[in-house]
């Protein structure tokens, strides 16, 4: 028996998406031939994008749904950047993250 979303740490956590700026390549949104809703991310420049939300205080990214800590969900989860994707429960970051929002790291 394999496991379950409910067994992700990530979707009872959150903590990354209200707390980090998430940049990508204009060549991820949609309208460039990507994934990425243009409607979610603000040009920076020519060739970079940020998700929306995450250059405001606080931060907290667009596609986030639910409450921090307890259980969320991103609504372009199948859609979402390169940086998101690359992202890994239980690194420093993730650590660094959860501690923004009184959350323990996860190894602990």
């Amino acid at each position: 028996m394999g496991a379950s979303a409910e067994d992700n740490p990530c979707v009872r956590c959150g903590a990354c998406c209200a707390s980090f700026r998430v940049d990508f390549a204009v060549y991820e949104l949609e309208s460039m031939g990507g994934t990425v809703p243009d409607g979610l991310a603000v040009e920076l420049n020519g060739a970079m994008c940020r998700m929306r939300g995450t250059d405001h205080v606080p931060v907290r990214c667009a596609a986030l749904t639910g409450t921090i800590g307890e259980r969320v969900g991103c609504g372009i989860y199948e859609w979402r950047p390169n940086p998101c994707r690359e992202f890994s429960a239980g690194d420093h970051a993730c650590d660094k993250a959860r501690m923004r929002h009184g959350l323990q790291a996860l190894d602990a």
